[in-house]
């Protein structure tokens, strides 16, 4: 049966793409500077439909199969004139409109950003999404986090603050930095880089902002196009690519707790015609803590190559680099029997003695952009990713009531390598009065992963405990552990991953009455092996979306679930995959004329067999438990843009109920009905506001400011019992003041102005633990533009 569904599927998309007829007209045109170079990046707008075009390398925008009439161009660039061109389309035939921007391109930095007219609001996603579909007509929540946005808020890294400006998501916290896991809608969000879905147990290594140009959040089932998603959605972290434009910003940045961090970005041409194009990011730091002896030293290199074959042809390949050397991975991890909070932020059971760790990441991707004729475009590209780390992780063998411990030192070493391949088309087609969005692809991928943590090594005993109370941090009784490395690590791993997966999809966006009705139908067969274990399943999905006016849009959206997992279950077996139904309603508007975009969502998620961690795993033994059903529900409100001019908003709002549904769990550890899910609050609200002053001798100085609340909050891990103290409500107020220049940016900023003592942890029964946050901390940043 699913074979047959999947070849009528084929069948549809081959007949689509025989009998598509060309109905109405088209128009297509150069944007460029007032010195007559292309300029890339620009967003068009056809006024009279809403439609929008983005300008490409050589400037060139396009509209396709447009019914014949007058129409307007238009241009609105933030705090610049419009550019505006009428225009008239007759059936069958394509009108060229070129429009000329009355600046230099010196003065088009910074201006051009997704969306032009807004900094903070993107009205497309990226090309790695794969969609065509503006946001507005996307049967689903989808956000943007811009790079403008995030340089406000003077965010370095994406665990550093990004989650507060997106409906429902928290980071959950986990050794210090190295990777940053993303929570939202009752399940982890997988983690993807330029649309390639780079997630594993404990990686990727969290990306530096320095190489990276915006982060989009696709809420809600993603599955059936971006491979083995999770169905409570994905984030995908999209690189600086080249834009065409020669120019450069250095940025200097200072802070709290001995921050020092220094970043380039040189964009430009090798060529004189620009047909060779490079983007260059490089990013150095240091950086200690507010607890003892915690450090974490990073530094990267981001190359970004793009070469146009012909008018036709792109083909762009990025390597980058990441290093980092810090501290025991288990520095920031505090256990007690008294409760939470019960020692001062700065306390740590790490010593300054253990060697520090170091983890490598080199990623390279590949991708071919070839634009087959005016309706069809052909996207491969090829990334692989390779991950080294040799670390150690620190976790108490006991912990008693009077405040001593006996800490053990566990080896905790890593090498991953992913390979990806992907190939898809989209098309822009009419049959009769129908248009057709479609998308059709391939997904290849191998993981393979190997994990030592059976080297440890106990550093205190009864003979000498650490004492919480009173701590010392000379040498350990037991010595700091020389672990053996000298075999090769295929060899000493304790847990290995070897997945292979191969994934076709299909979809077809039909669009109705002008395309204001539009039907969307979709279905992906997914085949995954890892081991002797085979899995294969195929998911449908079907949206439907609706224009009510230029400006507002409602949606509805139902799609099924099919996750392979990885895990150490106490029985031995391996994990069954996760399966299940999701169902989204929504209304999205656009506000003042596009400047502000809102969306509200309703959804419900159920997951059959989602994996959580065993409370009682150690290091050495990092159990999961399999749940038998889990449920999430809930509303979000999401308002991103400009207000008036000179005040823009970042605000959003999420109800979270995520529970479980079916008991499920083993040996004894079993997860009841009606359980909370693991690492959510049931209310989370987050805002920011930026003012910036738009004239006189302060034009271009600003203030920024918001909060993030959180009420309801549940542990990042399960308990055996009903905790015997739940998390107090998070409340934490940033700000900011900046000032911007023509060349020059200066951004000061303080987190935590309340100097809060904030943090998430977990009751495991036999004692708590958790993990401070910063107190108040300032940072500055200084960046110049040439």
């Amino acid at each position: 049966m699913k074979r047959r569904i999947l070849l009528i599927l084929l069948c549809l998309f081959a007949a689509a793409t025989s009998f598509a007829q060309r109905s109405g007209g088209h128009i297509t045109g150069k944007v460029t500077s007032a010195d007559d170079s292309p300029v890339a990046g620009i967003t068009v707008e056809l006024t009279e439909t809403g439609a929008h075009a983005i300008s490409n390398q050589e400037g060139v925008f396009s509209f396709r199969n447009i019914k014949p009439g007058n129409y307007t161009l238009l241009i609105n660039l933030r705090n610049h004139e419009e550019v505006r061109r009428t225009v008239t389309v007759e059936n069958n035939s394509t009108v060229t409109a070129d429009l000329r921007i009355g600046l230099q391109v010196g003065e088009l930095q910074g201006i051009i950003v997704t969306g032009n007219r807004n900094s903070f609001k993107a009205d497309r996603t990226s090309q790695s999404l794969r969609i065509a579909t503006p946001l507005l007509e996307a049967p689903q929540n989808i956000q943007v986090v811009t790079g403008k946005l995030m340089a406000t808020q003077n965010i370095i890294s994406m665990s550093d603050g990004v989650a507060k400006n997106i409906s429902g998501v928290t980071r959950l916290e986990h050794w210090g930095d190295i990777y940053t896991r993303i929570n939202a809608r009752g399940g982890r969000l997988a983690a993807f880089r330029n649309g390639v879905n780079v997630t594993s147990s404990w990686g990727p290594l969290t990306e530096d902002m320095s190489f990276v140009d915006h982060i989009e959040f696709v809420k809600g089932p993603a599955g059936f196009m971006m491979s083995n998603g999770e169905p409570a959605g994905i984030y995908n972290v999209v690189t600086k690519k080249p834009t065409g434009i020669s120019k450069g910003e250095a940025t200097l940045t200072y802070g709290s707790f001995d921050l020092m961090r220094a970043t380039l970005d040189l964009d430009g041409k090798l060529d004189k015609p620009g047909k060779v194009l490079y983007r260059f990011n490089l990013m150095g730091q240091t950086k200690n803590s507010f607890r003892d002896y915690e450090f974490n030293d990073r530094f990267s290199i981001a190359p970004v190559i793009s070469y146009q074959l012909d008018e036709k042809t792109l083909l762009t390949a990025e390597y980058t680099f990441q290093h980092v050397t810090m501290s025991d991975l288990g520095s920031a991890y505090v256990f007690s029997t008294e409760g939470f909070a019960v020692y001062p932020r700065n306390f740590s059971m790490s010593n300054p003695a253990i060697v520090p760790s170091k983890i490598n990441e080199h990623s390279a991707f590949v991708n071919l952009q070839h634009q087959l004729d005016d309706q069809w475009k052909l996207t491969a590209q090829i990334a692989h990713f390779n991950f080294k780390q040799v670390s150690s992780d620190i976790w108490p063998d006991a912990v008693l009531p009077d405040g001593n411990i006996i800490r053990r030192l566990y080896a905790f070493d890593g090498d991953i390598r992913n390979t990806y391949g992907q190939a898809f088309v989209n098309g822009d087609v009419t049959t009769g009065g129908v248009h057709h969005r479609i998308l059709a692809g391939l997904d290849v991928g191998t993981k393979e992963a190997l994990y030592d943590w059976g080297q440890s090594h106990q550093l205190d005993s009864a003979n000498g405990y650490f004492n919480a109370h009173d701590p010392s941090y000379g040498m350990p009784i037991g010595g700091i552990p020389v672990f053996d490395r000298t075999t090769s690590l295929s060899q000493r791993a304790v847990s290995r991953v070897n997945q292979s997966y191969t994934g076709l999809y299909f979809q077809d966006e039909l669009g109705f009455f002008d395309n204001k009705l539009r039907l969307t139908l979709a279905g992906r067969y997914t085949y995954v092996k890892e081991g002797e274990m085979e899995e294969k399943q195929f998911t449908p999905r079907a949206g439907i979306s609706f224009s009510v006016d230029r400006s507002t849009s409602v949606y509805a959206l139902y799609d099924q679930s099919f996750i392979p997992q990885t895990g150490n279950l106490r029985s031995g077996n391996p994990p069954k995959p996760i399966t299940g139904n999701n169902i989204e309603f929504g209304v999205k508007k656009n506000w003042f004329d596009g400047k502000l975009s809102t969306t509200l969502a309703a959804y419900r998620i159920i997951k059959n067999n989602e994996l959580s961690a065993d409370p009682s795993g150690t290091p050495a033994n990092p159990y999961v438990l399999q749940l038998g059903q889990s449920r999430a529900e809930g509303v979000e409100v999401d308002v991103m843009g400009e207000v008036v001019t000179g005040l823009s908003v970042v605000a959003n709002y999420a109800f979270t109920d995520s529970y479980v549904s079916k008991e499920g769990g083993s040996n004894g550890n079993i997860i009841t009905k009606g359980t909370r899910i693991a690492g959510f609050a049931k209310h989370n609200l987050n805002t920011w506001l930026t003012y910036t002053l738009q004239s006189g001798a302060l034009k271009g100085a600003g203030i920024a400011g918001g909060f993030s609340w959180q009420a309801e909050r549940s542990s990042w891990a399960w308990t055996t019992e009903p905790s015997r103290m739940s998390l107090p409500n998070y409340f934490r107020l940033d700000g900011g003041l900046f000032w911007e220049k023509k060349k020059i940016r200066l951004t000061a900023n303080v987190f935590n102005i309340l100097d809060e003592y904030l943090y998430t942890g977990a009751d495991y029964g036999a004692y708590y633990y958790w993990q401070a946050e910063p107190p108040r901390d300032i940072r500055f940043s200084m960046a110049y533009k040439f």
